[in-house]
């Protein structure tokens, strides 16, 4: 019977230090797995294609450069009509949304221009369409860079238009592709809005000469 008693003090002294124990260890491996698995969720939300560090192209906060950036948007916020389609090149997002005539609706991420000099910003609409553009750089482009070519013919190594273009009522502003997939979701360009080439010979089917486009 003394035995009995005090294996019990024993047990009862002993159970809730153990049990104390167990819920501390569990809890400080459990603060170990969330602390190593912070910086893999960080980088999760923020990829290559949405650079962090970069001044925001406007006098204005940031915006976030991950999917949350990518709303969807109506059409009727930007246009009277949807005419033969619609296309709206948000700049500060860095996306390009689609609306057919048919009520399609297309959300694609984009290359912007490098600086707010080299942006326009309003309503034009395409006026043509080309496979495999050929690349002429203005005068401007070659001023700041003299090794650039007179000329880049379409399908040429280097020709930063990509496989597809659509010219704007603007002189030498374009929706275009771009070989350089590093460009998209950054400030990259020279006033054009880049698209990944996959997206942009997507585009191309969609978009009829006479689209409706703004530039925000």
């Amino acid at each position: 019977m003394r035995q009995y008693a005090v294996r019990q003090i024993r047990q009862e002294n002993r159970s809730p230090y153990m049990s104390t124990t167990r819920m501390t260890r569990r809890a400080t491996l459990l603060g170990a797995a969330a602390t190593l698995a912070a910086p893999a969720l960080a980088r999760a939300q923020s990829t290559d294609a949405f650079p962090q560090a970069e001044t925001a192209i406007r006098d204005q906060v940031p915006v976030r450069r991950n999917i949350s950036s990518f709303l969807q948007q109506n059409w009727q916020d930007h246009f009277e009509t949807l005419g033969v389609g619609c296309l709206l090149a948000d700049i500060s997002s860095r996306a390009v949304h689609y609306w057919g005539a048919d009520g399609s609706y297309k959300l694609y991420p984009s290359s912007v221009p490098m600086t707010e000099e080299l942006t326009r910003r309003g309503y034009t609409e395409v006026v043509r369409k080309t496979v495999n553009p050929s690349w002429t750089p203005t005068a401007s482009m070659r001023e700041r860079d003299p090794t650039l070519p007179v000329r880049m013919e379409g399908g040429e190594v280097g020709n930063p238009l990509g496989t597809r273009a659509m010219y704007l009522t603007w002189p030498a502003y374009l929706v275009h592709g771009t070989h350089d997939t590093r460009k998209i979701g950054r400030q990259s360009s020279s006033g054009c809005i880049g698209l990944y080439n996959q997206h942009v010979e997507e585009l191309y089917e969609l978009v009829q000469v006479g689209t409706q486009v703004r530039l925000l």
